[in-house]
């Protein structure tokens, strides 16, 4: 089985930050991000791989392979093309959420925003609370 090559480490967040986010709406976004994802969930921002801020982390095993490995609960990354979020988990009430979240493209497993003012705010909160209490409740 391959190795994760997504792990914590502890990188400087604001040192990533200044140097990855290619704009300096990027860069401001990201800090209110920091303080938002902080706020919300308790946990200090810790870099996990290259380029993903996470918050929190859950030990999970797979049910369809022998996939197992550590994962920030909520996070996100200032990547070139937009900011990706690492929010949803699709549980129960997500799907509500996001029609009033405002204007933002899903992916597989994130949700891409051009510039944190595109969403509201008070429905990312809601989204973060949702992901961190159905990941905790899952993976114990």
């Amino acid at each position: 089985m391959a190795e994760l090559k997504t792990k914590q480490h502890d990188a400087n967040i604001d040192d990533f930050i200044n140097s990855f986010a290619d704009t300096d709406q990027k860069r401001k976004d990201s800090f209110e991000l920091l303080k938002l994802m902080r706020d919300v969930t308790g946990y200090d921002p810790k870099m996990w791989g290259p380029s993903i801020i996470g918050f929190g982390s859950y030990h999970y095993k797979s049910d369809r392979s022998k996939q197992e490995g550590d994962w920030p609960l909520v996070g996100f990354s200032p990547r070139k093309a937009a900011i990706s979020l690492y929010v949803y988990t699709g549980c129960a009430g997500q799907d509500d959420l996001l029609k009033d979240l405002g204007k933002f493209k899903m992916g597989k497993a994130c949700i891409y925003v051009k510039k944190l003012s595109d969403i509201d705010q008070k429905f990312l909160e809601k989204l973060i609370k949702s992901t961190v209490d159905f990941l905790q409740a899952k993976h114990n």
